[in-house]
């Protein structure tokens, strides 16, 4: 069986745990450390430690989230300080009923004979200012306001990451519904043209058509359930390519040069499924043209933790290419890498009158297991 490092909501019981029995094992060690306190002084620090405890959960549990994170603010800081208020009140009342307090707890005693070198000291030595009679109570005050402090940035910290991962969650299934969008998107006029350009193979050259039946039905099967999953194998996504490609071609004039390099070797990164293909989809519907020759470049290099794509096309004179309304459009396409990736990627995107060209590398990538 293994045993794992506790994290999310156990993570934070145990640190909480953790923090209390520190807070409570303290007391004894200055207690064995040092002989001028008695017993008097552990049950206090005890009392002490659970009024602590009550009053940052009281904060952490209620008071922030009920109150403060409500817009009550003003009754979140009077019921706070009204809370610290009856704590230190129970405290002195304790204090009072349950703890002897000597004249001055042993602190400034002289010993009763002098033992040591050189001349006794007089009886009535000088001695130096007590603390006030009240100081116990001003420092138990300011430190359950501390604590209630603390309690307070801790859940708001909390709050936020909360708020983070609740965000970063409704980006990724906006990824996911894009991600369905795009395969939708491998437009009804792809199918349209490419079953019509299969039934003329079938007629005129039935083994190119049996061919191509078996392309479309793999560039499906992929779409329907291999992108199911966020990241799929880098060779599954460089096949899924090299299926849409060649059905793709039956669609092309001589007029189009098409060159294509895809690696012959992968480490079998994992990636997440489509990630060419908008640019890859829009090189074809805006760099090709039936009128003046035209070309499409494509390629895909490897490296043990990273990918290079390049896509580069000629302007087909049919509009500016991945504007908002082809594919899912440039800005959700770099929205999604910037999602997935952070600072891992680099995408390049360059366009003149002729040329149109995309660059994107992705690094810090690792093998499926």
């Amino acid at each position: 069986m293994k045993l794992g490092l506790p994290s999310g909501r156990n993570l934070k019981i145990s640190l909480h745990i953790l923090v209390w029995v520190g807070f409570f094992i303290l007391p004894i060690y200055i207690f064995y450390v040092d002989s001028q306190y008695d017993s008097s002084f552990l049950f206090r620090s005890y009392i002490q430690t659970a009024a602590y405890a009550l009053v940052f959960y009281l904060n952490y549990l209620w008071l922030t989230p009920g109150l403060f994170f409500r817009k009550k603010k003003l009754l979140y800081f009077v019921g706070t300080v009204s809370m610290v208020v009856i704590m230190t009140v129970c405290m002195e009342i304790t204090d009072r009923y349950t703890i002897p307090h000597p004249e001055d707890m042993g602190r400034f005693d002289r010993p009763p004979s002098w033992q040591g070198p050189g001349p006794r000291p007089p009886d009535n030595p000088p001695e130096g200012p007590r603390p006030s009679k009240n100081w116990p109570t001003y420092n138990f005050i300011m430190t359950n306001l501390l604590i209630s402090g603390l309690s307070l940035g801790l859940r708001f910290s909390e709050k936020l990451i909360q708020n983070e991962k609740e965000k970063r969650e409704t980006e990724k299934e906006k990824l996911r519904t894009e991600l369905a969008f795009l395969k939708s998107q491998i437009n009804p006029h792809f199918f349209f043209n490419t079953l019509n350009n299969i039934y003329s193979l079938v007629v005129s050259n039935p083994n190119e058509g049996q061919k191509a039946i078996l392309q479309l039905s793999k560039l499906m099967r992929y779409l329907l359930y291999d992108t199911e999953h966020n990241y799929a194998k880098l060779s599954q996504e460089i096949d899924f390519l090299k299926n849409y490609l060649e059905l793709m071609k039956l669609r092309l004039s001589n007029k189009v040069k098409l060159t294509v390099t895809f690696p012959e070797k992968c480490f079998d990164l994992s990636i997440p499924p489509l990630i060419f293909l908008p640019f890859i989809e829009n090189a074809f519907k805006h760099g090709i043209s039936y009128r003046k020759p035209s070309y499409i470049f494509i390629l895909i290099s490897v490296h043990p933790e990273s990918v290079y794509f390049e896509c580069k096309n000629s302007q087909g004179g049919q509009g500016e290419t991945l504007k908002s309304d082809s594919g899912i459009g440039l800005e959700n396409v770099k929205k999604r890498l910037a999602l997935l990736f952070h600072d891992n990627h680099r995408l390049t995107i360059n366009s003149t009158d002729d040329d149109f060209e995309v660059t994107l590398t992705i690094q810090r990538l690792h093998e499926e297991s």
